[in-house]
């Protein structure tokens, strides 16, 4: 147990010895506006995702994501509206890993694999996502991200709540 400790604790500190704090690229001091697409969702599911998000400081943003359907033999979603909050944990400007919360204002048919009653319902969740961004110097960003959320109101097929995506979007 020892041996084990000793190595975890000498790999931290190597760690914490390599990483200094990189400048602040300069371009990211005015620009504190991002607009995104979700490419995954649309290529996947046909899901029109966009998100606009605003970055308070280097170490958090929040943002709103708007889904809308265009294929309903596909999914049940009809569409969502996504207010979110996110910290940031790196030490470059609302850049690399993060953790989101976020609620969700949906609506979508309750079905479930078995039986289509075609019941719409609107639920109001609630969750939780962690993701990584990256930003190139001329402001072209990417985003990974998946999150799951629980809905709140009352629903016989639509308890739980997911959100996943791979973004492309720019900061200006």
């Amino acid at each position: 147990m020892k041996k084990i400790s000793l190595l975890v604790l000498l790999f931290i500190t190597t760690i914490s010895i390599a990483q200094e704090k990189e400048e602040k690229h300069p371009q990211d001091t005015n620009k504190k506006h991002e607009v995104k697409i979700n490419a995954l969702t649309l290529l996947a599911a046909k899901w029109i995702d966009v998100s606009y998000e605003r970055l308070i400081d280097e170490e958090s943003s929040f943002g709103t994501a708007i889904t809308l359907n265009t294929d309903s033999e596909i999914s049940d979603l009809k569409y969502s509206i996504t207010p979110y909050y996110r910290r940031y944990f790196s030490g470059k400007f609302a850049r690399g890993f993060f953790v989101e919360g976020f609620g969700m204002l949906f609506s979508a048919d309750d079905n479930n694999f078995f039986n289509s009653n075609n019941e719409k319902i609107t639920g109001l969740a609630l969750g939780i996502s962690v993701g990584g961004k990256f930003v190139s110097n001329k402001g072209f960003s990417t985003e990974l991200l998946l999150g799951f959320g629980r809905n709140f109101l009352e629903s016989n097929n639509n308890e739980g709540v997911g959100r996943i995506g791979i973004s492309l979007g720019y900061r200006f």
